[in-house]
């Protein structure tokens, strides 16, 4: 596998200039012209010896992966139970392995894949989920925290070996294989994050698997349709679903893969040699390995999701009400009547993907109106609940009276339980959405005017094709303000603190029945002269409440921005990323806490960095010299560069990019992705600018670097592995003012 040749996918292989990119047979620890390195003392010695000698040769590649899998474990192992507190966001993800457990459904911004595998190391450890994860406390002795901890490190340590075969894959000679391995098993951070029960472990083995599998599906392009070529293209679907499936940092991967299948699904468009039915089947074929095959792995994950989490949790409030009412213990639909009718008081839900409860407080509006803010909120509470109340030209509504329901067409009030006061909207701008009216609550019972009053519009019932009454859960509608013609409408727009980073309710002027963010349907209801029904008795699709969830995670997760009324000691900027300017501390710093520092190898850090900015002017300088016509690289030489250079940078920025951009609170873990990519093109440089080099320079430059990597990470082991006492001992790795560890 180590001496396959990598080919790119060109429109004709015989042509001249960049168009032309075979990369010739070459063995991964050979120079390019082909030829392998040989020691030639070994030439003079005795068979016998030198059989000994080159069996270590020969077998490289399976010895030196088994070496450093072996020290990657230690790194990431050693000494992880040290620490009996929980540490950083062990508290959330070490929470949500417990829901699993106990089989609760809650609510995450991130999907669900590696946090089932946080409630898998629970199982295996023996842990049954009832402890809270509370930051800082102490594990209690009935949870095998370091078995919970040893789970997620083996995802760590398994990058190790993952980063050697990938360097191979991409052609890199052996010395630089080994020095790309070394900088991963050597980088502090790496080791340091993936000895706690978070998710970033998970999250970069699956970006190692992607990558290697990219890298090896794109050498196997001369064998295409092969039985090895059709396993690596559908290896590279499931590991872009799998790290899809833990963070959504994995669509960046995800992005990687998908521009270098359109580069080459182009340049075989550009084959004029090749048949159309091929080009089909090279179309057909990706599409099923990286669109289908990622997309199936990716809803597997949340259908297994739901499968589990089969009882009610802190989360219902995110899903829709039939979903919730389907939940083994919920309140949702049970004991209430199945129709409504004047007089009953109700919770309205939002049916739009992230949709919550209609919902008011006694906080105004700051501008506009300044009346009584309306939100939508997904917590459970009393100032959620809403009474449904004639129109102000009917009689009041007498509690004595017949029974009178809600249907299609009816004209009616809605009034706060809490304060009294009417739903109201009116030709305010609305505080955020500045199109739509704001909504609001104005007056009471008795004052109050047409603009309180709105019109039912039944969009569908799942129980019955009867409109003349509004059923529990089971009837979608819409709700018209009768004088403005407007809906009421809320969508995925978070107010400012104001309004408490709650969603904005607007009355929406256009009108576009399939606007799901204007459906409502009623949760919950209470008319004590109505007999309780059983709504939930009808199933939500799984399509539906997959779409629904993921669109409450994006909105959750948009609204992970920095509070400027708060400082977030731990929060960093996209800047300081890449120059090693912060680190982070990842719990308390008490004398007689076993704290840990989350900080990179420096000269990792540094130097991959450096790397980035080296091969940008290393790319200006060979495409200046060839428009003036010099023809210095060869075809192989071109493809390596390519493949191994240009591709790494672009899936480095990729995953950093979208952070400078990106308003949500930032830390340092984010930039861990983009590193291996740093990392990958740290490696081009040094095996490209040391090939032209002496065998003794190149010992010698290989040699320097290998001890600086490790010697660095060795003077920085404590952070991994714990300092014990006084933060004052390690003043002298404080190399920088911003790295605060002895302070």
């Amino acid at each position: 596998m180590a001496t396959q040749a990598g080919f790119s996918t060109g429109a004709d292989h015989d042509a001249q200039g960049l168009k032309r990119r075979i990369v010739g047979q070459r063995g991964v620890a050979g120079p390019s012209n082909g030829v392998s390195e040989r020691d030639d003392k070994k030439s003079q010695l005795p068979k016998s010896d030198q059989s000994i000698l080159s069996f270590p040769d020969e077998y490289e590649f399976i010895i030196a992966p088994i070496i450093f899998t072996c020290l990657s474990f230690f790194t990431r192992m050693y000494r992880i139970g040290l620490s009996p507190i929980v540490t950083w966001d062990e508290a959330h993800f070490g929470k949500f392995g417990s829901h699993y457990l106990k089989r609760e459904f809650y609510f995450d911004v991130h999907p669900p894949l590696g946090k089932m595998l946080v409630g898998l190391s629970g199982y295996l450890a023996g842990y049954n989920g009832s402890f809270e994860f509370k930051s800082g406390e102490t594990y209690p002795e009935g949870v095998d925290y370091t078995s919970m901890r040893v789970f997620n490190a083996t995802f760590g340590a398994l990058c190790v070996p993952l980063a050697y075969f990938t360097a191979r894959e991409l052609n890199f000679r052996r010395p630089t294989v080994w020095l790309v391995t070394l900088m991963v098993l050597c980088e502090n951070s790496y080791a340091t994050i993936s000895r706690f029960i978070l998710l970033d472990a998970m999250l970069l083995f699956f970006t190692f698997t992607t990558v290697l599998c990219w890298a090896r599906f794109h050498r196997l392009q001369k064998e295409s349709f092969s039985p090895e070529w059709f396993a690596w293209l559908l290896m590279t679907g499931i590991s872009i679903g799998c790290v899809t499936s833990v963070k959504w940092v994995g669509l960046f991967c995800t992005a990687l893969v998908g521009l270098y299948t359109i580069e080459d699904l182009w340049n075989k468009f550009g084959d004029l040699k090749m048949p159309q039915v091929e080009l089909g089947a090279h179309v057909v074929a990706r599409v099923v390995g990286l669109i289908v095959v990622p997309m199936v792995v990716y809803m597997f994950s949340f259908w297994l999701h739901f499968l589990v989490l089969e009882n009610s949790g802190p989360g219902d409030a995110q899903m829709s009400s039939l979903f919730q009412a389907n939940l083994r213990g919920t309140d949702v639909g049970k004991g209430s009547p199945l129709e409504v009718a004047y007089g009953s008081r109700a919770t309205l839900k939002n049916m739009g993907y992230g949709g919550g409860l209609l919902h008011s407080h006694v906080q105004t509006y700051p501008e506009g109106s300044t009346q009584q803010q309306i939100t939508c909120y997904h917590h459970k509470d009393s100032n959620n609940d809403w009474f449904f109340y004639p129109n102000r030209s009917e009689p009041e509504f007498d509690p004595e009276a017949p029974i009178r329901y809600v249907g299609d067409g009816h004209t009616l009030r809605l009034v706060h339980s809490q304060t009294g006061r009417n739903l109201h909207s009116h030709t305010v701008p609305a505080p955020v959405t500045k199109a739509d009216y704001e909504v609001s609550c104005y007056g009471n019972t008795t004052v109050g005017d047409e603009k309180d009053h709105f019109t039912v519009e039944v969009v569908r019932d799942a129980a019955s094709n009867d409109r003349s009454k509004i059923r529990t859960l089971t009837t979608a509608f819409r709700l018209r303000h009768t004088a403005l013609g407007c809906y009421l409408r809320a969508g995925n727009v978070n107010l400012p603190q104001w309004g408490f980073k709650q969603i904005e309710v607007t009355c929406a002027k256009d009108n576009r029945p399939r606007d799901v963010y204007t459906h409502w349907n009623v949760e919950s209801h209470v008319n004590e002269k109505l007999p309780p029904g059983d709504p939930g008795s009808y199933k939500s699709p799984f399509f539906r409440d997959f779409l629904h969830l993921n669109v409450a995670m994006m909105t959750s997760n948009n609204a992970l921005v920095p509070d400027p009324d708060k400082q977030d000691d731990l929060a960093s900027h996209f800047w300081q990323w890449p120059i090693l300017n912060v680190g982070l501390r990842m719990c308390g710093w008490d004398d007689h806490i076993v704290k840990y520092f989350l900080l990179g190898n420096p000269v990792v850090y540094w130097g991959s960095t450096a790397s980035l900015g080296v091969i940008a002017a290393m790319v200006a300088w060979y495409l200046v010299r060839w428009q003036r016509g010099y023809d210095e690289l060869k075809p192989q030489d071109i493809d390596q560069i390519h493949y191994a250079a240009l591709y790494p940078v672009l899936g480095w920025f990729l995953h950093y990019v979208p952070f400078i951009a990106m308003a949500r609170v930032t830390y340092v873990h984010h930039y861990y992705p983009a590193l291996y990519f740093a990392i990958l093109s740290f490696g081009f440089v040094i095996d490209h600018f040391t090939r032209p080099l002496p065998r003794a320079v190149q010992a010698g430059v290989f040699g320097a670097t290998y001890a600086l990597v490790v010697g660095v990470f060795a003077l920085f082991s404590p952070i991994i592995f714990g300092m014990v006492g006084p933060a004052s001992q390690w003043r002298h790795l404080k190399w920088l003012s911003t790295w605060r560890i002895s302070d």
